[in-house]
């Protein structure tokens, strides 16, 4: 009789903790690495060690990020007291505050390609073998994910934390505060006096905007996706809460190289879900459709805008929170953070628990010792008293958007909106006539040539939308734009019309005068004129002459996508 012989599937081993530094500094060839190396720290014991790039996003440039070399500097300890060798390094940042309504604003958007670009070339370029990736303000935050995806080394993403709120008479204030209180001052309805004293008192010290904007709509999303460690979304920028997390997130890495768990193994499909899950329930910005979609690009996950519409119909806004709302995140760190939402919504089956996390454990394991949030509070409402029902990011498409617009209702605003255009090929001209009165109630404001293209950049329209807030317009003005918003923004506002106006989509054949009707709950934006007509505007369309064409700004233009993928700068390469 013969003995059968069954072939063993082959074990796949894992690779060295020290897979890309043992190229860099192991043997005698790399002498001169080693030569340039020990000047900047490293002792013969370091160079048997797993090298860990932290990779910071600290400057002078903004509050955001004012601090974050502090925290660089807590990751790098954790890193090398797990066993570990920290290296920091530095990537850029910019600030969407500072710049917003001006022509430096069209770098924001750039940004966030440039820190992906400098993270992936510093990790690829030094062969560190694990990366902790601090950001703390609304681009870098994203940039770091796509740099992180890119590399797909273990890794862990620490946000900077949250700003603590400014006071004005008794009040809690942000920066959103001071461009409301321009609108305002243009109404004439406070004094100058008042407007400088918000200016003071707005923002007083280190983090990132303090409420549901971007900054902590992203970090939130970040920690949802399983690449932070619980918790690490909603702590103060100041704590040592904070201090602790940026430590432990350093050695966490050490752990993720010795399970060889990585971003990819992580940053799955169900993962995305979970983000948008989260972002919804919070009343998120709706930057984090743009963003998401190019980071799940990054890792090569098919999402789609109409994954926010089949998520959203059964994910409630359960957040009270700024812009819309009235709490800032640093009152919902005093309830607890996002945790104890996140608990809510696995338990009424809507996060999907089996995600593995960096912690090397499931979201479900993860979440199991959570409290919940305190009898007595109001910033987060129960699943059956929801703010709103279903999402406030509404995906709209139509003749005027037919690749797709994110509309941000809250429902405060109404669920439509009719008017007639009045037409802006810029923001600047928008904003003044705003200031100055021109814009009246029924309008809708159409700001094009701010696209992904057309900008280039596609700038957020924080200074328009405040403006019309400060107005007292609120409810009366809708805004649409090929640009984008700011997480600060509210009111009934459309951005990401696709396709652009700057590439000939039908918002660059809008004339002053047209009807458009905006309906949240069709989910449709519609300009009511013929498509007779509009065939015979756009045979009369000339598309404007590049803005730049030279720099950074001429070569993202001719490399980015629309903002319907994401806006990314790699897509057809």
């Amino acid at each position: 009789m013969t003995k059968k012989h069954t072939r063993k599937t082959p074990t796949k081993q894992k690779p060295s903790p020290r897979e890309y530094s043992s190229q860099v500094v192991d043997g005698v060839e790399r002498t001169p690495s080693r030569a340039m190396l020990r000047p900047v720290g490293f002792s013969d014991e370091d160079f048997k060690k797993p090298q860990i790039g932290i990779a910071s996003t600290w400057s002078m440039v903004t509050p955001c990020n004012m601090h974050i070399d502090k925290l660089a500097d807590a990751a790098c300890e954790g890193a090398d007291q797990a066993g570990g060798k920290g290296i920091i390094f530095n990537t850029i940042s910019i600030s969407d505050g500072i710049s917003m309504g001006t022509e430096g604003m069209k770098y924001s958007l750039v940004s966030r390609e440039v820190i992906a670009d400098s993270i992936e070339t510093v990790v690829g370029c030094q062969g560190y073998d694990g990366v902790v990736a601090l950001g703390g303000c609304d681009k870098n935050m994203p940039g770091c994910m796509i740099g992180l995806a890119r590399l797909n080394r273990p890794a862990i993403f620490v946000y900077g934390g949250t700003i603590m709120p400014g006071r004005y008479q008794g009040k809690n204030i942000d920066v959103v505060s001071t461009f409301e209180a321009v609108g305002a001052y243009a109404a004439k309805t406070i004094p100058l006096k008042e407007v400088k004293e918000i200016e003071k008192n707005a923002i007083p010290g280190p983090g990132s905007c303090g409420g549901m904007y971007t900054a902590n709509t992203m970090a939130s999303a970040i920690e949802a996706l399983g690449m932070s460690l619980p918790n690490s979304s909603a702590q103060n920028a100041i704590s040592k809460d904070k201090q602790q997390d940026c430590h432990a997130s350093g050695a966490a890495v050490l752990k993720l190289l010795k399970k060889n768990i990585r971003p990819l193994d992580i940053m799955t499909k169900k993962a995305f879900e979970n983000a948008i899950t989260v972002v919804i329930a919070l009343g998120g910005s709706t930057n984090a459709v743009l963003h998401l979609l190019a980071i799940a690009h990054a890792c090569n996950i098919k999402l789609k805008l109409d994954d926010f519409t089949r998520i959203g119909k059964k994910v409630p806004v359960l957040a009270d929170l700024k812009p819309s709302g009235r709490y800032m995140m640093s009152e919902l760190i005093k309830i607890g953070g996002i945790q104890p939402l996140m608990k809510m919504l696995l338990d009424a089956g809507l996060l999907h628990g089996d995600c593995l996390t960096v912690t090397g454990k499931t979201l479900k394991e993860n979440l199991k010792g959570v409290a919940p949030y305190p009898a007595k509070q109001d910033i987060i409402r129960a699943l059956d008293a929801p703010i709103k029902k279903d999402s406030h990011l509404v995906v709209l498409y139509g003749n005027l958007a037919p690749a797709g617009a994110i509309a941000k209702i809250s429902g405060k605003e109404g669920l439509s909106f009719t008017g007639k255009a009045r037409v802006y090929n810029s923001e600047e001209q928008a904003l003044q006539r705003i200031l100055d009165g021109t814009v009246k109630k029924g309008d809708v404001i159409v700001v094009r040539y701010e696209g992904p293209k057309g900008g280039p950049g596609m700038r957020e329209m924080l200074s328009p939308t405040s403006a019309v807030m400060g107005r007292g317009l609120g409810k009366d003005i809708a805004l649409i734009t090929d640009g984008r918003f700011s997480g600060g923004s509210h009111g009934f506002v459309v951005g990401h019309i696709t396709p652009e106006a700057y590439v000939g989509g039908p918002l660059a054949l809008v004339k002053n005068g047209d009807h458009i009707t905006i309906d949240a709950k069709k989910r449709s934006i519609s300009l009511h004129v013929s498509e007779r007509e509009l065939k015979t505007r756009l045979k009369n369309w000339k598309q404007p002459k590049p803005r730049y064409k030279r720099g950074v700004l001429a070569k993202y233009a001719k490399l980015v996508s629309s903002a319907s993928e994401g806006a990314v700068t790699d897509k057809q390469l």
